[in-house]
């Protein structure tokens, strides 16, 4: 333990995702070492941000406009919406530059021990955004673990009655794993092999 405001920092630190005491102690001692020109420019980085940084009004992927630049985008393929969890993961899908269409985060996935269902997702507005007829196809592209599959399962059983078509990434993505990790490689080629799902019969009218 360290005394007063270093230690404050290595708290505050290790409570982010991904940064772990040992992580958190490197960057604090790097931040102290640093020139005030630099802190100051680092706290002006997270001020800004928090200030500034918004939610895209149509897919909810992070911009700093009220759209964000792949809605904007009139060269994208309108017909096309891929459905992600969270705004990493559009970056993730677009360094496989296998895909040219529109997107939809999600804000996450479903989760009943997180506290989270349907209504906490951006679902709502997906389907809104299907109402017109122009989206002829989902790509469900949820992280391939339990509350992914989840959702994936909701989504196609709640969109495929909408007339569109709904696919879901194909393997080649490691079950349990995140779209934020896999490689180029890999999920390009699950773009590529992505198959289409029907709605599943409800247990109770079966």
């Amino acid at each position: 333990m360290y005394d007063g405001p270093l230690q404050d920092l290595i708290d505050a630190l290790s409570r982010l995702p991904g940064i772990g005491p040992k992580g958190a102690q490197r960057i604090a001692f790097h931040i102290l070492d640093a020139s005030q020109e630099e802190v100051d420019a680092l706290a002006d980085t997270l001020r800004e941000v928090k200030e500034k940084a918004k939610f895209c009004s149509v897919c909810f992927n992070v911009s700093a406009d009220e759209t964000c630049r792949y809605c904007r985008d009139s060269r994208r393929d309108q017909s096309v919406i891929c459905v992600v969890e969270e705004s990493k993961d559009v970056i993730a899908v677009e360094r496989t530059r296998e895909f040219r269409g529109l997107y939809h985060v999600l804000g996450g996935a479903i989760s009943p021990l997180d506290g989270k269902g349907p209504a906490d997702l951006h679902i709502r507005e997906l389907c809104t955004r299907l109402a017109d007829g122009v989206v002829t196809e989902v790509i469900l592209a949820t992280n391939p673990n339990l509350e992914g599959e989840a959702t994936a399962s909701y989504l196609s059983r709640l969109l495929t009655p909408m007339g569109v078509k709904v696919s879901r990434l194909a393997s080649g993505l490691p079950v349990g794993g995140d779209l934020e990790y896999a490689d180029e490689v890999t999920l390009g080629r699950a773009f590529e092999g992505r198959r289409y799902v029907s709605a599943e019969p409800d247990a109770r009218t079966a």
